[in-house]
């Protein structure tokens, strides 16, 4: 009895957190369910009720949005984008990442280096986008997938390269050592030897990368003005007009834009604890 008692009290204890959990999971998954709802329905029952489930299953929205979208288009415009630059930013931060872990406390211009990208995280989009289509316009980069990968690579370098720091610093760096003492050039080792044991971060950097430039709007709606090039992202902007919004064929349109990235996220998720963890603590 008194074992019984005890796990009780050790349940009643825990019951406030997992109702908590329980509440704040329902908070995220509601948005969610009313757009999974809404893309079924008809614009009348939309109109009627925003939280009734569809009296059918109205694959309409679904085969109309993506017409309207030109889906098979837009999926590719941002598998391109996406995909190369996320490998060019686990590439370039690594070694930017590594660089200032490895020589930054001996190094002013490294040092200053590490400051800058911190800092730059703290600066919206927003701030310099007038800037950036200026610059894109003169450069002739609008309207091309190639400026876009250029934006979206050097725009989320800094965070890349943060999350790096702090994970080659844990590192140690006998088996760099033991390979320069056998001939081993800097860049070899690097490649051979420190970057297979960056795995978990630079999982952890592709998979967050994939989620936020998949979904990027910002970027995309101010360089890519063009329908043949737009992605995903912008075309669903269309669905709303300035009198009609068609909130069926948007959310259908969302959900199958969300897809793609939701199977890579599972896919990787086992990696983003371990490499946010080990990479956002610097020492």
């Amino acid at each position: 009895m008194i074992r019984y008692r005890r796990y009780s009290k050790r349940q009643l204890r825990k019951l406030p957190v997992v109702i908590g959990l329980l509440l704040v999971t329902a908070v995220f998954l509601f948005p969610i369910y009313l757009a999974v709802i809404t893309s079924f329905k008809t614009p009348l029952e939309i109109a009627d009720s925003i939280m009734a489930l569809p009296k059918t299953l109205n694959i309409g929205n679904y085969v109309e949005g993506m017409k309207k979208s030109n889906f098979a288009r837009s999926l590719l415009n941002s598998v391109i984008v996406t995909f190369p630059s996320v490998a060019m930013i686990v590439l370039f931060s690594a070694m930017g990442g590594y660089t200032i872990a490895r020589n930054g406390k001996n190094n002013r211009f490294l040092k200053f280096m590490d400051k800058v990208y911190l800092s730059s995280l703290m600066i919206p989009f927003q701030i310099i986008m007038i800037a950036v289509y200026k610059i894109f316009k003169e450069l002739n980069l609008l309207n091309s997938l190639a400026g876009m990968i250029i934006m979206l690579t050097g725009y989320s370098i800094a965070y890349a390269t943060f999350l790096f720091v702090g994970f080659v610093k844990s590192v140690p760096v006998d088996m760099e050592e033991a390979a320069l003492i056998d001939g081993c050039g800097p860049y070899r080792a690097f490649f051979i030897i420190v970057f297979p044991l960056l795995k978990p971060i630079a999982a952890t950097v592709a998979a967050l990368h994939v989620m936020w430039l998949w979904n990027d709007f910002n970027i995309a709606v101010i360089l890519l003005q063009k329908d043949e090039i737009r992605t995903l992202t912008v075309k669903q902007y269309y669905f709303f007009g300035e009198h009609v919004s068609d909130y069926g064929m948007a959310f259908a349109a969302s959900i199958i834009c969300m897809i793609p990235v939701l199977i890579f996220f599972v896919a990787m998720q086992r990696y983003l604890v371990e490499g946010i963890s080990s990479g956002a603590v610097k020492t």
